[in-house]
């Protein structure tokens, strides 16, 4: 197998050229792969497709398959408590406590009350069997003027979470978002965050407008932040159209969602959902296929010219 593409983060000790304008407020002395491991879909019973994610074949397939994409290359890993009730965790920090080749483990915490945040991450901790992670991000999907606030205040969210980062218990701050919403923006502008998780594939396209141009993506990025996709493969929605479009049809169209993607050079790293060997194995092609990515400026120009 070639070597997976890498997004080259600035490392600690200074050198290499991040792939946007502005240096990566995440460093690291390794080079992330832009092809993250999603836990939602080990964690998630009937996600997507029939799946009992607690079943003990289950359970074991997915630790296999979080250890086969270790080995393959991917040294990103995405989880939440949220997926499963922290049975995605439960599995991360079985499947990468084998694991020696460095990585980078992000998970997540809810909005709440003061010190929430806190307890949901040494739950967390817990459950992934370690005693610090790279990134935690606040879980959220579309943030409220009230929340942006409940966040940014004196002795709110954001300073739990940086007090979090002082006693080293984490590394980076970052955010989760689905929607595009001025909250989304005020919460980059701030400086404070450095990474962001959002929706972003070939239906979501609304944190990229190349032709304007605006959205979320060009925002994060100007600022450095580490930017990071979720619903990559569109969480099969279009999968499931174009089959009542055209029931006989029977193509597979996730690699070319992902290679949608991938051809997004704002893109530092996508996640997928990878509940199988067999699965980390067809999207660790579909990485190495650097012939099939695509010109997105370009296909966005409306004009036949």
């Amino acid at each position: 197998m070639n070597e997976p593409p890498v997004v080259m983060i600035k490392l600690a000790t200074g050198g290499a050229v991040p792939t946007t304008n502005a240096a990566k407020r995440v460093n690291t002395d390794f080079k992330l792969v832009r092809l993250g491991f999603g836990g939602a879909a080990i964690g998630l019973t009937d996600y997507v497709e029939q799946f009992n994610a607690g079943s003990s074949q289950n359970r074991a397939i997915s630790i296999g398959a979080i250890r086969q994409a270790a080995a393959g290359g991917i040294n990103y890993f995405d989880t939440a408590p949220g997926y499963g009730n922290g049975l995605s965790e439960t599995l991360m920090g079985e499947a990468l406590r084998q694991v020696e080749t460095p990585f980078f483990l992000a998970s997540k915490a809810h909005l709440g009350p003061a010190g929430s945040i806190r307890q949901s991450l040494e739950n967390s901790l817990e459950r992934l069997q370690r005693d610090q992670i790279d990134l935690l991000q606040i879980h959220g999907s579309s943030y409220s003027a009230e929340q942006v606030e409940h966040i940014l205040k004196p002795g709110g969210v954001l300073a739990e979470m940086q007090q979090l980062r002082d006693e080293g218990l984490i590394r980076y701050i970052g955010f989760t978002s689905e929607d595009n919403n001025d909250a989304v923006y005020q919460l980059i502008n701030t400086g404070e965050f450095d990474a962001i998780q959002l929706a972003y594939n070939l239906l979501l396209q609304h944190p990229y407008e190349p032709t304007r141009p605006f959205g979320s993506l060009f925002e994060a990025s100007k600022r450095g932040m580490l930017t990071v996709t979720m619903r990559t493969a569109t969480s099969g929605i279009f999968q499931k159209w174009m089959q009542l479009v055209h029931p006989s049809n029977s193509f597979d169209y996730t690699e070319s969602l992902l290679q949608f993607v991938l051809s997004n050079k704002l893109v530092d790293v996508a996640l997928v959902g990878m509940r199988t060997e067999a699965v980390v194995q067809s999207c660790l092609s579909v990485l190495n296929d650097r012939a099939g990515r695509l010109d997105i400026d370009a296909l966005w120009d409306r004009y036949d010219i």
